[in-house]
């Protein structure tokens, strides 16, 4: 689905090659001659994202800004204020109303479509999130593992397999953690004759599929059903949110892993406690996906946006930025954040 973009502009010529640049780099854009016309036509049209000048007849950005943030179905859509106005006062008193951002004119294209992309993939990031949470406080707080083995039955994916049937197999692309409701499961490795090692059987109520769960690693064994078997299973993404706000939870599912996965269960701690380097990390990571930038190409984005997808405050994000720059993991120059080395920002 094409992103659409509100560009409230009372100046004819601007307005256009703006639309231009905005049209050739993939938006729709839908225009609006002044402030009153483009709140009608973002309660009517809803775009993803506002981008509008200040000083217009009618109604200025300022007011624009004042009446979405009031209407329940505008008042989260981003809004960038678009103004020769340079003073930092006016810069301030821009983003004090509710601006996700402020570009001074004249304009670069790059600036431009750079906070476009930026606070879109803000915005995407945050929803993710919030929606995951909304799902879990639907079940009420999730205290203790018998509370996360009900999550996992009440909002799980149904799968049924066959006795014999594989569930995953070694390689495989991790993508989901199950519990067992119905049969046995067991976890399997082939060692160097070819000899069928069992390393884990699962029954009733047991979670299985978390070894490789933290990292983006295939499974490092073979789930084979042993019995006709009924599981439910959740995304990654889900049990790592659920585990990130829910410590007791983590702790007791470190509980059930074996001795031989000392390093998973480092890894499972360093989860629960949400380290400021694993948050920066995430944030860094999180908007280059969003941006659909490769990792040597740069992220154009604000400390602030940054710090406020990871939850910290923006001088302790800012610290740990630099310490990323000293390791040698990212680049810095300006509001460019370019990833040198990506393996160790994911490791993190």
């Amino acid at each position: 689905m094409t992103t659409k973009v509100l560009l409230i502009e009372d100046d004819v010529s601007l307005r256009l090659n703006t639309a231009e640049i905005l049209e050739l780099s993939g938006y729709e854009v839908i225009m609006a001659s002044n402030g009153k016309v483009g709140v009608e036509k973002a309660i009517q049209q809803h775009p993803d994202i506002v981008v509008c000048d200040i000083m217009m007849p009618e109604l200025d950005g300022y007011g624009v800004l004042e009446l979405l943030s009031k209407n329940e179905n505008t008042k989260f859509i981003p809004f960038i204020f678009l103004s020769a106005k340079t003073d930092r006062k006016d810069v301030r008193l821009g983003m004090n109303l509710g601006a996700d951002d402020y570009i001074t004119k004249p304009f670069n294209e790059e600036d431009l479509i750079m906070a476009i992309e930026s606070r879109l993939a803000k915005g995407a990031i945050l929803k993710e999130n919030k929606d995951i949470l909304e799902k879990v406080d639907k079940n009420d707080e999730i205290r203790t593992l018998n509370d996360l083995k009900n999550f996992f039955d009440d909002n799980g994916e149904a799968f049924e397999f066959q006795a014999g049937e594989a569930i995953y197999r070694e390689g495989q692309n991790s993508n989901h953690i199950f519990l067992v409701i119905k049969g046995v499961v067991k976890c399997h490795k082939l060692d160097e004759q070819g000899k069928e090692l069992i390393t884990a059987l699962y029954k009733a109520d047991d979670l299985f599929g978390y070894t490789s769960f933290i990292q983006n690693i295939p499974y490092q064994e073979a789930a084979t059903a042993v019995k006709n078997t009924e599981l439910v299973g959740i995304s990654k993404d889900q049990l790592k949110n659920i585990l990130d706000n829910n410590h007791k939870v983590t702790l007791e599912l470190i509980q059930l892993l074996t001795n031989d996965l000392i390093d998973v269960k480092d890894q499972l701690l360093q989860m629960a406690y949400s380290s400021v380097n694993r948050k920066t990390a995430t944030a860094i990571l999180k908007f280059a996906e969003k941006m659909n930038r490769k990792p040597e190409d740069p992220i154009k984005i604000s400390r602030s946006d940054l710090a406020s997808v990871a939850g910290i405050a923006t001088e302790t994000f800012i610290r740990a930025m630099t310490n990323f720059k000293k390791a040698g993991l990212i680049e810095i120059e300006g509001r460019n954040i370019k990833i040198l080395n990506l393996q160790k920002l994911q490791d993190i």
